[in-house]
């Protein structure tokens, strides 16, 4: 499992843990879509909204987590 399928679950997990806290009863039926579809693109691989933004005409970049003060490995 990579490191962004996890980040999907562990977002997933964190939107789910408010649901609950809030009461499964009281929150409204689209806070499960977000849940829903970031479970599905962690456990699969495959992220609808992605192939959607794709389809739109937003481009695929790297995702960069490199700053200026950060330490190069050799």
């Amino acid at each position: 499992m990579s490191a962004f399928r996890m980040l999907l679950l562990s977002i997933a997990g964190i939107v789910l843990t408010g649901i609950w806290l809030t009461g499964f009863d009281k929150v409204h039926w689209f806070l499960y879509l977000p849940v829903v579809l970031l479970t599905f693109a962690g456990l699969t691989g495959i992220c609808p909204s992605l192939i959607l933004l794709h389809k739109i005409g937003f481009a695929d970049e790297p995702i960069s987590c490199e700053w200026s003060g950060r330490k190069k490995q050799h």
